[in-house]
């Protein structure tokens, strides 16, 4: 049995596609310990692991927003990283050392100080596209001044730190190049460039997690349902969510729609088909629906592949644009444009791609890729082959 430490952002896009891991590795005899915070303790403590508690500085703020590691937010995200990192060592440098670190590869840069602190091999988990010379999200949906006063003031900042820390090489330490592994947690087939990307990278897929702390979900009838819902980090849309309202109105559809912190109370009369809530269990959901409303994160856009279902992507990033994309390219769903979004051109959308024969084929085809790159026992096998060679 070995000891698997695992160290993710307190985000849901990159907390929630470990868990299946972690809960494969537990299953496996692993003693597996997971540090996060009391927001996510539920679900970490629902695949066994052993919950370390954590202090995030980013809980409880409303002025920070989502950080986004490229284009113009570079700077700004990094100097959140470069706060949360201090505040984390600290935390999670006691007792003895695991076997293997398991860390978040975009923005858990305190992982990858811990492993090499330890000097114990690490494995770099992707939630989302992956970056090498033939494509990259930089050069193809956001822009990036390297000269900007910010920047440079903050590349300096980090410079000294990670120095501190035994990093003489920043770039290296960004790319991640001391990780044994990075796995990929989507299909190699979703990935732009795919083939181009070598044995470093492990597209292992999506590993899905039941999610029991959410409860279960069941159709109230036999309408057709719709899940509706942009995530929980770029989901303060009020007037998205009364155009869902608009546009459910009447439908012969159930349509659960999920608002994230809008007050339900400000949206407006709700039709007696939709049920509005703050989170919806999703997967649960999807197990059930025929078509997904969804910002296109990565997150949901593989638990909706899991399930074979269709994508209206309306996406609100770069990032998500890239996915959005992405889903439209392979024939998997349409996408709309933020400012494309009325009630009758979204629910033609919904009920488009329902009713799409080739975008049930092409769901299919994604299903049978997803099953051949192995999920959560493919990555377990991966960690397990890594753990041999100490």
């Amino acid at each position: 049995m070995a000891t698997v430490a695992f160290f993710a952002p307190a985000a849901a896009g990159h907390v929630n596609p470990t868990l299946g891991l972690a809960a494969e590795l537990v299953r496996r005899g692993h003693r597996i310990t997971y540090a996060t915070t009391a927001a996510y303790a539920e679900r970490v403590a629902e695949t066994g692991a052993e919950v370390v508690p954590v202090t995030s500085t980013w809980e409880g703020r409303d002025d920070i927003g989502t950080p986004q590691m490229h284009g113009k937010e570079l700077a700004r995200a990094m100097v959140l990283l470069l706060e949360e990192t201090r505040a984390m060592l600290p935390q999670l440098s006691g007792g003895p050392p695991p076997d293997l670190v398991m860390y978040d590869g975009p923005l858990c840069w305190w992982g990858r100080i811990l492993a090499g602190r330890w000097r114990v091999p690490a494995v770099e988990t992707w939630p989302n596209l992956v970056g090498n010379e033939h494509w990259s999200m930089a050069t193809e949906y956001t822009k990036f001044n390297p000269l900007s006063p910010r920047f440079l003031l903050m590349a300096v900042r980090l410079g000294r730190f990670l120095r501190a820390e035994g990093f003489r090489d920043m770039q290296a330490f960004m790319r991640g190049d001391d990780a044994a592994l990075r796995l990929v947690m989507l299909p190699r087939a979703f990935q732009y460039a795919g083939e181009t990307f070598t044995d470093r990278y492990a597209f292992v897929g999506p590993a899905i997690a039941e999610r029991a702390y959410q409860g279960g979900w069941k159709p109230s009838g036999d309408l057709p349902v719709a899940l509706v819902s942009l995530g929980t980090a770029y989901n303060d849309r009020p007037d998205f969510y009364r155009t869902v309202l608009r546009a459910a109105a009447g439908r012969p559809w159930q349509v659960v729609l999920a608002v994230g912190e809008v007050d339900p109370g400000t949206l407006g009369p709700v039709p007696p088909n939709v049920e509005v809530h703050r989170h919806a269990p999703q997967p649960a959901v999807l197990r059930h629906a025929r078509a997904f409303v969804t910002h296109a994160g990565m997150g949901g856009t593989m638990e909706s592949l899991h399930f074979g279902v269709p994508m209206v992507a309306v996406p609100q990033m770069a990032e998500q644009r890239a996915n959005a994309d992405r889903i439209a390219g392979l024939g998997l769903g349409r996408v709309l444009a933020p400012g494309e979004v009325t009630p009758d051109a979204l629910w033609r959308a919904v009920e488009e791609v329902a009713g799409d024969e080739h975008i049930r084929e092409r769901l299919a085809w994604m299903r049978q890729e997803m099953a051949a790159a192995g999920g959560a026992p493919a990555a377990a096998d991966a960690v397990e082959k890594i753990l041999g060679r100490r």
